[in-house]
């Protein structure tokens, strides 16, 4: 399983060497922490343009907190679910201010003290923040480590349960970003390219296609 798991991370490292999260968060943890919670259902092509206009509104979290919550609401229409969400950004940024003096915690159960956060959040946040590592396990994730035959079934929990055993801390974040082009170029949920996919064959899905 480890010259497996290997094998695959050496591979994807050599297809895409320059990784980088597809949130433009400018390395401004609290522009990664609310671009993480809008991305929920939505994609991020559009929470990259709707975040351009949100961060010169909100610049802070302070803000975010103080903010009207029609205002917010308003600023973030154009995203899925953006009632619920803009709730979720305003109380989130309330307890950061209130309780963490508006620092991103840097451990996962600080972090999921924080609304709209869940695990899946809190890792992409561990890892692109403080490199402490993490499986984000995002619809790619899950559905690429099970063709693989690392999981079974689309439990978020029991895959980063599984991967974080499998794949180094210190890879783990790039993994994951990797993971996610990979699964936008070649595993798609639909009409996998499994013929010219460069890790078949550590497949167990393609191998009969």
């Amino acid at each position: 399983m480890n010259n497996k798991i290997n094998g695959i991370i050496s591979v994807l490292e050599q297809i895409y060497p320059n990784v980088q999260c597809g949130l433009h968060w400018q390395e401004d943890p609290y522009r990664l922490l609310i671009m993480a919670i809008l991305s929920a259902q939505c994609t991020d092509a559009r929470v990259n343009i709707v975040s351009k206009s949100l961060f010169k509104q909100f610049p802070t979290p302070a803000d975010m907190a103080n903010a009207p919550l029609g205002d917010i609401e308003n600023a973030i229409r154009s995203v899925g679910l953006y009632r619920s969400k803009a709730r979720a950004l305003k109380e989130c940024c309330q307890r950061l201010t209130t309780v963490y003096g508006g620092v991103i915690p840097d451990q996962m159960k600080e972090l999921l003290t924080l609304r709209g956060v869940g695990r899946k959040v809190a890792n992409l946040l561990l890892g692109d923040i403080y490199g402490l590592g993490g499986i984000v396990a995002d619809t790619h994730c899950i559905r690429i480590c099970g063709r693989l035959g690392f999981t079974e079934g689309k439990d978020p929990l029991k895959t980063e349960r599984v991967m974080s055993k499998l794949i180094p801390l210190e890879k783990q974040s790039d993994f994951c970003h990797r993971i996610v082009i990979f699964g936008r170029e070649v595993c798609t949920a639909r009409s996998p390219k499994c013929k010219e996919c460069p890790i078949k064959i550590y497949c167990d899905y393609g191998t009969d296609l």
